[in-house]
């Protein structure tokens, strides 16, 4: 990843703060995001510790002009971008206990805002800036494929999220993938599955080791990673 550029969307926390961490520490400049600034200086922080070097910048997901902004920052500061990890998403409810007829209209509007519509917006204001060679790399989960109970309208908006990557790999020259690591530990899960810092290593495999073909338009997930990695 050295001299590389990698923007991460909600990367205060969960597993954007996690694979900014890791990015950085591999060499890459990572430039940030979250609605919050503040929240971000915690991981500017750990990554200028470890001798890398961060970004940060308030952006809003659902907002394309923040999204705009972001994107543009990064390709001047690093001369376009080689890494985008889309990782700001929303859970309005406690995992499971949410289904879709029982959701209020806002809830549903803002899920498809911000873990869909706010991928789309992510991607399509990256696109003008993205170097050869780039991979976008969108964090995803089992339910945004096989419905579960209780997960109403954030497996719905997954699923929008996991469609718009095949839609991209088809149309874009980049690798454009869906990271599935399992359950992790953040608060969209109420704190249940695994660490964070235990699955950022996927995305980095995803972003340099892997076969690019392997990536684009496909579901990587953790199968496949300790196949490839064992």
């Amino acid at each position: 990843m050295e001299e590389s550029t990698a923007v991460v969307t909600g990367a205060s926390r969960g597993i954007g703060a996690s694979v900014a961490r890791l990015f950085a520490e591999r060499g890459a400049h990572v430039v940030l995001c979250a609605r919050g600034e503040d929240a971000l200086q915690p991981v500017v922080a750990d990554v200028e510790a470890g001798g890398g070097s961060a970004t940060a910048l308030r952006a809003d997901a659902r907002d394309e002009f923040d999204l705009e902004r972001l994107m543009a920052v990064a390709a001047r500061e690093g001369g376009g971008i080689d890494l985008l990890v889309p990782c700001a998403g929303v859970y309005h409810g406690a995992p499971g206990e949410t289904p879709l007829a029982e959701e209020s209209y806002a809830a549903v509007d803002d899920h498809l805002r911000t873990n869909g519509r706010g991928v789309y917006a992510a991607v399509r204001e990256a696109v003008p800036h993205l170097n050869d060679g780039a991979r976008v790399l969108v964090p995803s989960g089992g339910v945004a494929r096989d419905a579960r109970p209780g997960y109403g309208s954030y497996a719905v908006s997954k699923a929008l999220a996991e469609a718009l990557v095949r839609q991209f790999a088809a149309e874009l020259d980049a690798a454009v993938g869906v990271i599935d690591p399992g359950t992790v530990s953040t608060d969209l899960t109420g704190g249940t599955g695994r660490d964070p810092d235990d699955v950022a290593p996927m995305f980095a495999w995803a972003a340099t080791d892997a076969p690019a073909e392997e990536v684009d338009g496909r579901v990587v997930d953790l199968s496949a990673w300790r196949r490839a990695t064992r």
